[in-house]
């Protein structure tokens, strides 16, 4: 379908938008100026505004006529504590912090969206736009919904789009089922009886220990884990000893790493295999393990008939380059607290080749200016398509 002529003539107004939030990043639950910045918007184009969800989280919602569904819009408004490296004429003005995962983009058409649709009214019910601060592992979402997002703004379906390099700016992939895996950590501490590097007979090493379990980890999925089904598990972080005392075996090592699954099952199973090889190692060599699993965000699950209302909008977008066979990703969105509170349909919108930095978190990515009227373009029609009139 063409696009609207309003979303055609407003892309000056939003394409500097953009690039005015890409050159001031704020972290999450610090989006004080974002959030600010969309409050206004939204109350400019008469949209009823409220604030503080989630700390700097803002809603807006409009109303039209007589029809009785209720659907939520989100985009995430965070950036990430790492310096932008590119040179360009917006580059963030903030030193170590930048947009390096598209937020500032996934804002700005969600704006779009919200201004096209305040002023052309072309539907009957309720439509949420939920600005989400700290999607970047702070724990938005959940917060957001701890808070009373969903009692005080009932939802039948909530739908969330993000970009994707490798896909072009005119493809976008709505996928049923599992589209990211839950994210979470896990520790593991190794304490043994330190000694003299040349007099190991005399205490615990839990050195060795570690080396044995860090083998040891990936027989989880190898070899525990259904191997139909997909799971990562991964040491991040190992601190032992002293680089200045080479001689000494130290009392501890600590170990750190992430875990990450598609299904309930497969996550309780990595949960309890890396706690039983912890405790196994520690005692083959006897010492002593501690070990956490922290469930952070569960993964994110594409309700089939809110894919399908989101397909067929975006198939009047994207015509055939809606892309329907995508691989789920193993990174993850807190988007998957909302997916738990109402039906929900996550989108991939294309934001061109993968290549010159054009990957997320990297330090010479930029959202793809291109993409910013495709966005806008699924959103309304989206909201036309399901909160149709008469």
């Amino acid at each position: 379908m063409p696009i609207p002529a309003r979303i055609e003539d407003d892309l000056p107004f939003l394409t500097s938008l953009r690039r005015d939030l890409h050159a001031h990043p704020e972290l999450g639950f610090e989006e004080e100026r974002t959030s600010a910045i969309v409050a206004r918007l939204l109350e400019e184009a008469g949209i009823t505004v409220h604030r503080g969800l989630g700390g700097t989280g803002v809603v807006g919602t409009l109303q039209v006529g007589n029809g009785t569904r209720r659907i939520g819009l989100r985009a995430d408004m965070d950036a990430l504590a790492m310096p932008e490296m590119a040179d360009r004429p917006y580059k963030s003005t903030v030193p170590g912090k930048m947009h390096a995962c598209g937020h500032d983009g996934h804002t700005t058409m969600l704006i779009g969206a919200a201004r096209h649709l305040a002023a052309t009214r072309g539907f009957s019910g309720t439509v949420h736009f939920i600005f989400q601060p700290a999607e970047e592992g702070r724990g938005g979402a959940k917060r957001m919904v701890e808070e009373g997002l969903f009692e005080l703004f009932p939802c039948d379906a909530v739908y969330g789009l993000h970009n994707m390099p490798g896909l072009a700016v005119d493809e976008m992939a709505v996928v049923a089922g599992p589209q990211l895996a839950s994210s979470d950590s896990w520790r593991v501490t190794f304490r043994g009886t330190g000694t003299h590097g040349a007099k190991p007979h005399l205490g615990r090493d839990p050195i060795t220990a570690a080396g044995t379990f860090l083998s040891s980890l990936q027989t989880i999925v190898g070899r525990v884990v259904d191997p139909l089904q997909p799971a990562v598990v991964s040491a991040c972080s190992l601190h032992a000893g002293d680089p200045k005392a080479l001689n000494v075996i130290p009392d501890i090592v600590e170990i750190g790493g992430t875990a990450r699954a598609y299904s309930p099952e497969v996550r309780d199973q990595l949960e309890h295999e890396i706690g039983r090889l912890a405790a196994g190692t520690a005692a083959m060599f006897g010492i002593a393990a501690e070990y956490g699993f922290e469930r952070r965000i569960p993964p994110v699950v594409n309700d089939a008939d809110a894919t399908e209302r989101a397909l067929a909008a975006a198939a009047e977008v994207f015509g055939d380059k809606v892309v329907t066979r995508f691989p789920p990703s193993t990174a993850g969105d807190d988007f998957a607290f909302f997916g738990q509170q109402a039906p929900g349909c996550y989108v991939w919108l294309g934001n061109g080749p993968a290549v010159d930095g054009a990957l997320h978190h990297n330090t010479a990515y930029d959202f793809n200016d291109d993409a910013i009227r495709p966005g806008v373009a699924f959103w309304t029609r989206l909201v036309e398509r399901e909160l149709a009139a008469g």
